[in-house]
């Protein structure tokens, strides 16, 4: 073999030594990322296969999300308050109590069910207003702050419902959890309006995910490698298609999935482009740097808070229309599952990490666990065990990574 050759070859196996390394690296630096998008699809097969084929039937597919709907609006408010490095213990009360001021408003006063909402999602805004003050300017601990919130909102829907069950809704604001969009066409069994919904949303995501990249090279500020981007691109434009498929195979996508799909939308947009975003990761990745750079930190707080309690209360809502009923012990554990949920989905236990997909799929990790265990049959009593179970993994895995960083 002439030197030449040789050294060809030499370039060869160095160019393959380096890709190698380039990808190892990347996924090494957003192994939590990843992580949890891999034990999911894991959750899902596993459970695909013990029951039967029965999850990701059309139908269990849309009680998926009418069952999960309230967990993914109120854990998308719970990793900002995690990611600044607090927790809220209140939001599973807070939504049981907007359920019980719902019911009165609606049912006993016979008040149309639009101010009724909105006074319901105003109360919410005051409620988070009036936690986000302690901890903002006061520096309670929110650990504190909302479990004292807890036991006050438990106690207030006890006191205004009587003790007693009140429904029904009007039917009207029952479609917000049990309504589904309607179809424009005439196509028997198959709603096509979902399904075209499904595809046009799968390319606008694909068209902003390839013009955020090409603005990114423009800069030389590309991290992630061309063939990981595309092969990402291809299974998220996939799972949106399908599951728009499976939807529209029974009756369309519910009205509470557009909900769904509006508030990740923003909340996505909020946290990556917006400087309020930025400035609350600042904040939950070092209070001090943040403050001395000039970023009002308890201003932040109690934003963050006021969102948290307007989610809590449209979670409330969602919950009471699906229910058709407000019961004093609506909410009693939420924040459990919500909390577990963020973890799950990558959120850091210390603040200044965690992101709005990452509290999706972890809400769907909880959601698809319930089902799945429900219709194996597992008891109650395992179902708590082995969710625990779980999020101590989680968490334990977020501390691993961070040692190995």
């Amino acid at each position: 073999m002439s030197s030449e050759q040789m050294g060809t070859v030499s370039a060869k196996g160095a160019g393959e030594s380096a890709t190698s390394q380039n990808y190892w690296g990347y996924f090494s630096r957003h192994l939590r990322d990843y992580g949890i998008l891999l034990a999911f699809v894991a959750i899902l097969i596993f459970f695909q296969i013990v029951t039967d084929g029965i999850l990701l039937k059309p139908l269990n597919v849309t009680n998926l999300i009418l069952q999960n709907s309230y967990i993914v609006i109120m854990a998308l408010g719970m990793l900002m308050v995690i990611v600044l490095g607090h927790i809220d213990l209140s939001v599973g009360s807070v939504a049981g109590f907007i359920g019980a001021l719902a019911a009165v408003l609606m049912v006993n006063f016979e008040m149309h069910y639009v101010p009724a909402t909105a006074i319901c999602l105003a109360a919410g805004g005051l409620i988070g207003a009036a936690q986000g003050f302690w901890v903002a300017y006061y520096k309670i601990p929110a650990f504190i702050v909302t479990l004292a919130g807890m036991l006050i909102f438990r106690g207030l829907s006890l006191a205004i419902l009587e003790g007693q069950s009140v429904g029904p809704f009007p039917v009207e604001f029952q479609k917000l959890s049990s309504g589904f969009i309607g179809d424009f066409f005439s196509i028997k069994k198959f709603h096509m309006t979902s399904m075209l919904f499904g595809a046009v949303v799968a390319l606008v995501l694909a068209y902003m995910q390839f013009k955020t990249r090409a603005n990114q090279e423009k800069h030389d500020f590309v991290e992630e490698p061309y063939l990981v981007f595309v092969a990402r691109m291809i299974f998220m434009s996939g799972a949106i298609l399908y599951f728009s498929y499976l939807v529209s195979s029974y009756r369309g996508l519910p009205n509470v999935a557009l909900i769904l799909f509006a508030l990740i939308a923003l909340f996505t947009f909020g946290t990556q482009q917006t400087t309020l975003g930025r400035r609350v990761y600042a904040v939950g990745g070092n209070l001090k740097a943040a403050h001395l750079s000039g970023i009002k930190t308890e201003r932040i707080t109690f934003y963050v808070f006021v969102v948290v309690g307007m989610l809590a209360a449209l979670a409330g809502l969602v919950f009471a229309a699906r229910l058709n009923t407000a019961t004093p012990k609506a909410g009693l554990g939420m924040e459990l599952d919500v909390i577990a949920a963020c973890f799950i989905g990558g959120a850091a236990v210390k603040g200044g990490v965690g992101k709005i997909i990452g509290a999706v799929i972890g809400a769907l990790v909880m959601g698809v666990m319930n089902n799945g265990m429900s219709i194996m049959g597992v008891g109650i009593d395992w179902q708590q065990v082995i969710k625990g179970s779980v999020l101590l993994l989680a968490v334990w895995f977020d501390v691993y990574s961070k040692s190995k960083q």
